[in-house]
């Protein structure tokens, strides 16, 4: 049977196929395939591996394992183990580090560009006797090792006969650089498609029950095969409710079917989840695969001859297996595993470590063997990892300590270079201490995140090692205070509540007290909207004593306790004296930290142009100090100026920049402060419905998110965008949430977001009068983009209420603050607002040819299509119908002598709005 006749509605996918396999063979060729569960990318894969063996191709795959993500190179050995010959004819060096890299044997510790080398050239030599193709599943679970080698390959492809497929599902993240390379996306089933393949499977089914499958699986193929059976019964309406999630669905289906399995068939398939690689002759060394066979006959898994592995269906089954089991059946598994494996210590340590809940020296003295295993293969990282594990495993302190430090030299090793690192080296030699391993500790720490490493990684190593000493240091011991800062800053990147809940312990166990910096930034930085307020007099007592501050590092840290209760600006004269130092050659990380807080101050206060130019200078500095994982805070300040001042694309590249470095690193506070620029772009370009959704991104409608601090940064942007699009109650709602949290009491910049907001949910002349009241407050107007932001959209609320008068105050202030910080596009509606007031445009001296017959209004829309605002965009700028947008474009189209849409751009001026028109009060 041929795959076109196995796969419904994928004919247009399978043709793409062929195309891209005669695309290989020319030239090489790669695809990066994501969608969500269920919606057929494994069946594709698999038609894809046999179209390229019936063209003659070389077909080798792999899969990823969430349960051996921590394996090195354990994705890269299933990939290539079936060249192991072709391996052994590669020249000495190539072939030594690809053999020792994978495990085949010893040798001295491949450097990871080695490895990559080794793999490619591998691939071209294979390639030449027949084109190779790569397919990879799971890329998700792919670990970290085997995923740079696949980036490295996939970008070297071309002039080679050698493709590569990797999928992943949507909304996950993986270790692979995937800039550059071609991406596709699996989209569901067409309708048509759906109902013919429920028609060929389940020709009995009801029309009532065939069309809620149809409208529940939304063209999921795998919910069309699989929800029928489920589909009767008096618990349909609660099971299927809309609001389940499908994957959970699916989820739950298979669970029913794993349940009714014979014992030793559910505990066989739990043996296949966790073993990873599904090699029939590693499992039938481990127990009798007799059982197998029902699950076969339920289809839930099959045996490929080819590969002789057992597949599962989908992802999805392996983890109802693993939700179906018990903690006995699962520690028996990881077990039987171990003693299957004893001639592989990585994967045998990493199986007793899963079985072990407490503390066990045997397991924990065989994790560090196979970490000095993995640091012959050349992965610092998978070293680090089975070291912590190790250390949580430890008996005794001092193991745990000893371990702890020999991790933090590797950290430091592999994450940077310079003074740090060579101190770390030497200490190599002296006797470990709790200090000693504290300072290298945090030294590693810091390294790792500035190379490849983790944010989570780093804050257990770190955290461990405090942890390990807690009960008999001093808080105002020097080497104890400074790992409390340096944990407290993993704690904001990896930006989770269990990340926070570990400093919080620990911040507790200090004795007597924290130091009075530390005190105070545990309460502002992590979670201001709950804890900021009570900190404020001591903050201000801090602040106070800057003009007499002697120590550099504590300017730097009150001006981080300084961010999110907005006191940057009486840090700046003090941040100013840090980036003075830093270019005379202080220290770069309180240069960069100093740089940091301008940057923000100056794109709250309207000094725009001196931000861009301090991140353009910092993202330098960055780069030549090694400080490298800061650039991320100067790749936002520049997307979140752009934004303001129109250049949509250039923001959304910088976020995306962000999010794509941020999330396999497990930095999740930047991958949150990298919607603000892009709601804060989709407002100024009038795409509204997505100002919402990233606003909405980082904190809900109605909800603060704990430890999000930056939710407070994008909380205007979300009511307006949700007002804006009809979502009146979240709105609402979001507003209650800021009255409740008392933000007001914050900053002056937090009363005047709070009053705006309120000013705009609540159509009342108290909320105006209060508005008004804090607008004139002088303190407001330093919040130059606010104050101009909420000037305009409270002007817009009194046109529509035909107080054109009061309109028009807020609009001219509001239209200076645009003017001086460059905001074109919020200038422009300020403009447009200032006429729909009753302001009348003035035509120039020079007339603009071929636009002086358009009205005022007709020259907006004009040049608001001409941006490429669609018609429902153009309306909801202008609080105009649709319908009332599109008769404007048909009167404006003839009058400019074109017929489309296409010609607007070119049949007007390439003035700006500022330019073209004058504003003059009628009165």
């Amino acid at each position: 049977m041929t795959a076109s006749h196995e796969l419904v509605g994928r004919e247009v996918e399978l043709a793409r196929i062929g195309l891209f396999l005669d695309s290989v063979r020319r030239d090489g060729d790669v695809r990066m395939v994501r969608g969500e569960p269920g919606v057929g990318k494994s069946a594709l894969l698999a038609a894809t591996a046999r179209m390229a063996e019936a063209a003659d191709f070389r077909v080798l795959t792999a899969s990823g394992s969430e349960f051996e993500a921590d394996v090195s190179y354990s994705l890269l050995n299933q990939l290539l183990l079936p060249l192991y010959g072709e391996i052994q004819r590669l020249p000495p060096a190539l072939r030594d580090a690809l053999t020792v890299a994978l495990g085949f044997g010893p040798g001295p510790a491949p450097a990871a560009l080695l490895v990559c080398n080794a793999a490619l050239a591998l691939l071209t030599t294979v390639a030449r006797k027949a084109p190779v193709l790569l397919i990879v599943d799971d890329l998700q679970w792919a670990d970290r090792s085997s995923a740079v080698v696949l980036g490295f390959v996939a970008r070297r492809v071309p002039r080679s006969p050698v493709g590569v497929v990797a999928a992943s599902r949507t909304g996950t993240e993986n270790f692979l650089d995937r800039r550059g390379l071609t991406e596709v996306t699996v989209e569901p089933l067409s309708t048509e498609a759906s109902a013919r393949l429920v028609d060929s499977r389940f020709p009995t089914l009801t029309a009532q029950a065939r069309q809620r499958l149809l409208d529940l699986a939304q063209g999921n193929p795998l919910a069309l095969v699989e929800l029928p059976p489920t589909l009767s019964g008096p618990a349909q309406a609660a099971d299927f409710s809309d609001v389940v999630p499908l994957s959970e669905r699916l989820q739950a289906g298979f669970a029913h079917r794993i349940a009714g399995l014979p014992e030793p068939t559910r505990l066989l398939l739990l043996l296949a989840a966790f073993e990873g690689g599904g090699d029939v002759r590693t499992l039938r060394g481990m127990t009798d695969l007799t059982p197998l066979a029902p699950a076969e006959r339920a289809k839930l898994v099959r045996v490929d001859d080819t590969t002789g592995r057992i597949v599962f269906r989908h992802p999805l089954i392996r983890s109802a297996i693993v939700a179906l089991s018990t903690h006995e059946e699962r520690r028996h598994a990881h077990l039987t595993i171990a003693g299957a494996l004893p001639g592989d210590l990585e994967r045998r340590s990493w199986h007793l470590a899963a079985a072990t809940a407490g503390p066990d020296e045997v397991v924990a003295a065989e994790l560090e063997r196979a970490s000095q295993r993995v640091m012959q293969r050349g992965d610092a990282l998978a070293a680090i990892a089975a070291l912590m594990r190790a250390a949580e495993l430890s008996a005794t302190g001092e193991d745990a300590a000893r371990r702890l430090a020999a991790a933090a030299y590797i950290g430091a090793e592999a994450g940077g270079s310079g003074d740090a690192t060579s101190l770390l080296a030497r200490s190599r030699e002296m006797s470990v201490d709790a200090t000693g391993a504290l300072h290298a500790a945090g030294a590693a720490a810091l390294l790792m995140i500035n190379g490849d490493g983790d944010v989570h990684t780093a804050h257990r190593l770190l955290a461990g090692a405090i942890e390990t000493g807690a009960h008999g240091w001093r808080a105002d011991d020097p080497a104890l205070d400074e790992a409390m800062h340096t944990l407290l800053l993993l704690s904001w990147y990896a930006g989770s509540p269990d990340h926070w809940a570990t400093f919080h312990r620990l911040l507790a166990m200090l004795r007597p007290e924290p130091t009075d910096l530390l005190s105070v930034m545990s309460r502002t930085f992590p979670d201001p909207v709950r804890t900021g307020r009570a900190a404020l007099p001591e903050l201000e007592a801090l602040i106070a004593t800057l003009p007499g501050e002697q120590d550099l590092t504590r300017v730097m840290r009150i001006g981080t306790a300084s961010v999110y209760l907005d006191r940057l600006g009486e840090n700046r004269e003090y941040s100013w004296r840090l980036v003075r130092q830093g270019r005379e050659g202080g220290a770069p990380r309180r240069q960069l930290s100093a740089m940091m807080h301008l940057c923000l101050d100056g794109f709250l206060t309207g000094r725009w142009d001196e931000s861009e130019a301090l991140a353009r200078e910092a993202q330098q500095t960055c780069g030549d100090s090694g400080l490298t994982f800061l650039t991320w805070y100067f790749l936002y300040t520049r997307a979140i100026v752009a934004a303001g001042r129109g250049r949509a694309a250039e923001a959304f590249e910088l976020a995306d920049e962000i999010t794509h470095w941020a999330l396999p690193r497990g930095v999740a506070g930047a991958a949150a402060i990298a919607h603000h620029p892009r709601a804060l772009a989709a407002a100024a370009t009038g795409d509204v419905e997505s100002a919402y959704r990233h606003a909405a991104a980082s904190s809900p409608a109605g909800v603060l998110a704990a430890y999000v601090p930056n939710c407070t940064w994008v909380m205007f942007d979300l009511v307006e965008a949700a007002l804006r699009t009809g979502r009146t109650a979240e709105a609402r709602a979001h507003a209650d949430a800021m009255r409740a949290a008392d933000v007001a009491a914050l900053s002056s910049r937090m009363r005047l977001v709070q009053h705006g907001v309120d000013a705009l949910v609540d159509d009342s002349d108290d909320a105006d009068a209060r508005l008004e009241q804090t607008l004139a407050d002088p303190g407001s107007e330093r919040w130059l983009f606010e104050a101009s932001r909420i000037r305009l959209a409270f002007a817009e609320r009194l046109r529509r209420r035909r107080n054109f008068a009061a309109a028009r105050t807020h609009l001219l202030a509001a239209r200076s603050g645009f003017t001086a910080m460059g905001a074109q596009p919020w200038l422009v509606r300020a403009t447009a607002e200032l006429r729909a007031t009753g302001y009348r445009p003035v035509v120039a001296e020079q007339p603009v040819a071929g636009i002086a017959g358009l009205t005022g209004q007709e020259l907006e829309i004009a040049g608001l299509a001409a941006a490429g605002l669609t018609n429902k965009q153009i309306a909801e700028r202008l609080y105009l119908s649709h319908r009332t947008v599109g008769a404007h474009l048909y009167r404006i189209f003839p009058k400019l002598g074109i017929s489309a849409r296409a010609g607007l751009r070119d049949a007007l001026s390439a003035r700006s709005a500022e330019q073209q028109h004058g504003l003059v009060d009628p009165r």
